[in-house]
């Protein structure tokens, strides 16, 4: 029996719109957003900003701040030299072992409170960090002071 082409016609267009409906489906499931980048939250803003110290990446670091914080560290930057800013960022987080970051809280629609635990050799330190959107991306704009955090057992300690 001889398929007449209107026919041919029609199953390849159910199949086309099959494939299509496929791939709508595997993208969907697969959370793929093309080439566009997912949205940052405020904890990617605070690794960016404790990679950019460990890599004593100056711009990259003030760039991670706003308001306050952003024109002290600005004034701080005038004090020094860009390298020896950058060699005080680098020394100072290489003791940091790791780093625990809760999920923010809102404080309004522009603004959530990030609890951050740095982990170090013989201590753990806790900081409250405050973020606000500015121009659709989050910069800290303000820090509570660091509290020392009774560690059980410190940081490397064997297993027995």
């Amino acid at each position: 029996m001889k398929r007449t082409t209107q026919q041919r016609k029609a199953t390849l267009a159910t199949l086309a719109i099959l494939a299509v409906a496929l791939a709508v489906v595997v993208v969907r499931k697969s959370g793929w957003r093309g080439s566009a980048k997912a949205q940052a939250g405020p904890q990617d803003a605070i690794y960016a900003m404790l990679d950019a110290a460990r890599e004593g990446n100056v711009q990259k670091y003030l760039a991670a701040y706003t308001g306050q914080m952003e024109a002290a560290l600005k004034q701080a930057l005038a004090e020094k030299t860009e390298a020896g800013f950058a060699k005080y960022l680098r020394e100072f987080n290489a003791p940091i072992k790791g780093i625990a970051i809760t999920e923010p809280q809102p404080l309004s629609d522009r603004e959530v409170k990030v609890r951050v635990e740095f982990v170090y050799q013989d201590r753990n330190e806790v900081q409250l960090m405050y973020l606000e959107k500015v121009a659709g991306q989050w910069k800290i704009a303000r820090l509570d002071s660091t509290e020392r955090v009774k560690t059980l057992i410190p940081y490397g300690t064997p297993v027995q």
